[in-house]
């Protein structure tokens, strides 16, 4: 809870904040506004990921300060752990020897931090931290602001998703007036591609499909693909969203091959659509428009029941796909 939050912050110096493997604009955002947040209150803070800041984010006030580390090197008083579904998305073995504080706004997160606070009202982790800063009394910065920003940003889907609600716009607005300039966050994230994620993503759409409805469309990347393209997996961050752009489409499947019989599925809809209990079935989780699983299984099979899935949440029975 908030409270516990607040208390352990204002009683403890030594702090660590981590996100999932392959960060993205709210675990990113929000966890470097909270490190700004922190070192304001003078407290001793370090930024650890397993994976590199994807260089769209270059842009936020303190990416350039983050630990890439294969695991904890410290024994910190707590360790902040941002949108993450358990202790074990950071990557970060050790983690679990830490005291953590869970902070979280999906639905479907299971508790698991010694102190778990999870918001499933909030667009994003970043209207949480933008919260806990008034509560703390920390002065929105610049460099705070410009994080937060960015964490809304991206898990509204530019504002775009169903999450987006009028505290969330709220939010966004102050932050602009404490000195954001949303068309240089924009070309960062979204003008700033490489060659070769344009020709990744020209690829993998030339092969969308969709079943008899034409309600639920899917895609599907390969390692061989990526590597024609000459991409990495960060390249191929958002093309889920460009299958759910089709005016029928109501829900969309990214599988995106891992390993051999190994991949990492991303789930899209639109509306009431609620794709997060199909994720869910999966061992996965996320929003209702927004969710994602990882699955070992035979390509065709996984993809069969993944589509039915699909199917049944859009409120139709399975059709041939």
């Amino acid at each position: 809870m908030l409270s516990q939050v607040i208390e352990l912050i204002e009683q403890k110096h030594f702090f660590m904040i981590t996100s999932h493997i392959r960060p993205d604009g709210d675990g990113l955002g929000s966890g470097l506004a909270l490190y700004w947040i922190l070192r304001r209150l003078g407290k001793n803070v370090n930024v650890v990921l397993r994976d590199r800041v994807p260089p769209g984010y270059y842009v936020l006030p303190g990416a350039d300060e983050v630990l890439v580390q294969p695991d904890v090197a410290e024994n910190y008083d707590a360790a902040f752990v941002i949108e993450c579904s358990d202790v074990e998305r950071p990557g970060l073995a050790s983690l679990k020897d830490q005291f953590v504080v869970n902070i979280d706004h999906h639905s479907t997160t299971i508790p698991f931090g010694d102190i778990n606070w999870i918001d499933s009202t909030a667009a994003a982790v970043g209207e949480m931290v933008y919260n806990l800063s008034k509560a703390l009394g920390v002065e929105v910065t610049k460099e705070i602001a410009e994080c937060l920003y960015t964490a809304l940003l991206t898990d509204t889907g530019s504002f775009h998703f169903s999450n987006t609600t009028e505290r969330t716009l709220k939010i966004a607005s102050e932050l602009v007036r404490r000195g954001v300039e949303p068309a240089r966050i924009s070309q960062a994230l979204y003008y700033s591609y490489p060659f070769s994620r344009i020709k990744l993503l020209g690829m993998v759409l030339s092969k969308i499909e969709r079943d008899e409805s034409g309600r639920v469309a899917w895609v599907m990347m390969d390692r061989d693909t990526m590597e024609e393209a000459g991409a990495s997996e960060e390249d191929s961050d958002g093309i889920v969203n460009h299958a759910l752009s089709i005016d029928e489409v109501e829900a969309v499947a990214f599988f995106k091959e891992l390993l051999p019989g190994v991949y990492r599925v991303s789930l899209r809809s639109k509306g009431k659509c609620n794709v997060a209990r199909v994720a869910e079935q999966f061992g996965g989780g996320g929003h209702r428009n927004a969710a994602g699983c990882r699955i070992e299984d035979d390509f065709e099979e996984m993809r069969r029941r993944v589509i039915e899935g699909l199917q049944q949440a859009v409120g139709m029975a399975p059709v041939s796909a």
